[in-house]
């Protein structure tokens, strides 16, 4: 039998340990015989995995069945108490893997970081260009609100109130991102698009103006973990929109189920992240700490990042691309 009609044949046994792997995943009490089921099937994939390696099926495939293996291995053999093994690999394996090869990472990306980029440029190098998208009354506001140097004392007693609203600012836009997702991903597009447009125009505004050493003081620390955070909210929310149109054979209902745990992965890291940039916004950046140890702040914080979804990513074992 020829390799491509040998995936065919075993291809309805795959899907089939993939429903066992949800069905395995969800709460209540299991029937004993799909157990029974669910085992044959994981042993019989483990087969098709051998022999996947052996006559050196695609690439692709290869990477699936080691995923499905993977899967159905910890549904079929987890313990139902907490272990702290498993949560360290959940986080540290499983989700900066699928993080990083989820498509969904990159269109959002590239959306935000190209028009940020683009906006910021573009007001950079034409004064009314951040007037003209930005508005001239919210440029005035932003001056005048970094006119003069921070003032250390001042802020000694409101930081963590100051924490406390850059927090809750911070969610709202993460929460938006993600949530506007199930409207077929358009949402979060156009979420994404505006906070990269106007924090570009924002920017690049201020970097020709004469209170540009007191803007890049006061943003510099908190800005890796801030504007990555509000990316990965976008990619949660893409994949919740993807899931809409591309349902694979179920209900959309079904297939926002299926999908929801993935998504919820990075909208948990982007919380996280939207955590530490709120706690260093509101006690490093507002400081009179010298600008030094600011960026050093800010390098740190971008070494972590790619540390943990780039380095991670490409280090996960048995993994395949997220579609």
């Amino acid at each position: 039998m020829k390799v491509a009609e040998l995936i065919a044949a075993r291809t309805p046994e795959w899907k089939q340990l993939e429903d066992d792997i949800y069905w395995c995943r969800g709460s209540g009490k299991k029937d004993a015989e799909r157990l029974a089921k669910f085992a044959r099937r994981y042993r019989s994939v483990c087969g098709d995995l051998s022999l996947a390696i052996a006559m050196s099926f695609p690439a692709g495939t290869t990477q699936y069945l080691h995923q499905l293996v993977a899967d159905a291995h910890t549904q079929l053999y987890r313990a139902e108490s907490f272990r702290i093994s498993q949560w360290g690999r959940t986080i540290f394996v499983d989700v900066p893997r699928r993080i990083l090869r989820d498509p969904c990472t990159w269109i959002a990306f590239v959306v935000f970081w190209g028009l940020f980029g683009g906006t910021m440029l573009g007001a950079v190098l034409r004064e009314d260009f951040a007037q003209a998208i930005v508005g001239e009354q919210v440029l005035e506001q932003v001056e005048e609100m970094y006119a003069k140097p921070l003032d250390g004392d001042l802020l000694d007693d409101s930081r963590a109130g100051m924490t406390g609203f850059y927090l809750f600012n911070n969610a709202g836009i993460g929460l938006r991102c993600f949530a506007s997702g199930v409207f077929l991903g358009i949402g979060s597009l156009i979420t994404l698009a505006f906070n990269a447009i106007f924090l570009g125009g924002v920017f690049g505004f201020m970097i020709r103006s004469p209170s540009s050493a007191n803007f890049l003081t006061f943003v510099t620390a908190h800005g890796p973990f801030e504007l990555t955070a509000v990316v990965l909210s976008g990619a949660a929310g893409l994949r919740l929109g993807w899931a809409v149109i591309d349902t694979r054979g179920w209900s959309r209902k079904e297939s926002l189920r299926r999908t929801a745990p993935r998504a919820l992965e990075s909208a948990g890291v982007a919380t996280i992240l939207f955590l530490f940039a709120a706690y260093i916004e509101g006690s490093i950046s507002p400081s009179q700490l010298p600008y030094a140890f600011k960026l050093t702040v800010a390098i740190t914080s971008t070494l972590l990042l790619l540390g943990y979804v780039v380095v991670l990513g490409v280090l996960a074992p048995g993994s395949r691309r997220e579609t």
